[in-house]
């Protein structure tokens, strides 16, 4: 048998409904996003799992919530699958932070591995610490199924360096819609990305959402 980590994003927020920076801010589930939760636990509670990992973030941990419940698991908090720090843009859209922000903005979009969002986290800061949990995690469970509950740009951050794509390049290379969940077996061969933000699970209504 082979470890697979299946890296979930968190259900729906009003921030990620009105695509607004959400990093260290911590908005809960919408009403939308708790049924997401529910619908992922619902089609993934038959499947053996050997642990749950999940960011300390409220809207992380109650989409994480009802599968532990239901199969009366731990959930492990690790504070290295928070979300990106937004810093100074947080709660912004995007029109407003490059009015502010313009040149910050620009640099960020340009290579946000090594340029942050002003008072923020660079995507190489995020790598760091998001995959020092997935070694903590491989050295734990050398076999069977993991789930990781973590955040959009921070499971783009870590597939991309995963699977040697540069970090810089996640807002252009990976989409991660909300609840939508990546699994990467790590085999003999490093990691193999096996489905990307599967979302089989949510209603049409719930995939259809606008600004998720």
């Amino acid at each position: 048998m082979t470890l697979n980590i299946y890296f979930l994003r968190h259900g729906q927020t009003a921030s990620s409904r009105g695509n607004l920076f959400c990093g260290s801010i911590d908005p809960s589930l919408t009403p939308d996003g708790e049924e997401m939760a529910q619908l992922f636990a619902a089609a993934y509670a038959n499947k053996p799992w050997e642990a749950i990992y999940c960011s300390p973030k409220e809207r992380a941990m109650l989409t994480a919530e009802p599968l532990a419940n239901k199969l009366n698991m731990e959930v492990h908090l690790r504070d290295g699958l928070q979300e990106i720090n937004y810093g100074a843009w947080e709660g912004k859209d995007v029109d407003t932070v490059n009015a502010e922000y313009h040149d910050d903005y620009l640099r960020w979009l340009a290579d946000p591995g090594w340029n942050p969002p002003t008072g923020g986290e660079t995507a190489m800061a995020i790598a760091a610490r998001a995959l020092a949990v997935v070694e903590e995690i491989s050295q734990k469970h050398s076999t069977g199924n993991v789930l990781v509950v973590s955040h959009k740009a921070t499971i783009r951050i870590l597939l991309c360096s995963l699977l040697g794509i540069d970090a810089g390049r996640f807002r252009y290379r990976l989409g991660m819609p909300v609840c939508g969940v990546s699994i990467v077996e790590f085999g003999k061969h490093g990691p193999l990305l096996k489905v990307l933000a599967d979302r089989s699970h949510l209603t049409d209504r719930l995939r259809d959402l606008p600004g998720t």
